[in-house]
């Protein structure tokens, strides 16, 4: 089964200010890490709902939501990166990098919420 192809969208439809963030990993003193998100850059984006469901994590369960989230073009946005738009956070999960002609990057990510 083959997933298709999704057109991207115009640019005027990436209106929604969304900022990436990346994990900063620093010893604990422990042998382990503690990590904190520290904001990159502030994008334009648009945001598709893909899917939903539900996971069981930690004794409980979360609501899930993948999102296809179309930004401009950059070459430094990896999966283990997510955005922030207020409140809600998106895990990047997939990074699909579109030729040139398209100008948009199409990032597959995952919302979950209690």
């Amino acid at each position: 089964m083959t997933t298709p192809v999704l057109k991207p969208p115009p640019i005027g439809a990436l209106r929604r200010r969304v900022v990436l963030e990346a994990l900063d990993a620093s010893p604990d003193g422990s042998g382990g890490t503690l990590g904190t998100w520290s904001p990159i850059t502030a994008l334009w984006a648009s945001l598709h709902p893909r899917h939903g469901g539900e996971v069981f994590d930690g004794g409980h369960v979360e609501g899930s939501v993948v999102f296809d989230i179309w930004i401009r073009p950059r070459a430094d946005i990896a999966p283990g990166h997510r955005l922030r738009l207020n409140q809600r956070i998106f895990n990047i999960r997939a990074v699909l990098r579109l030729d040139e002609v398209v100008n948009r990057m199409r990032l597959i990510c995952e919302e979950r919420n209690l």
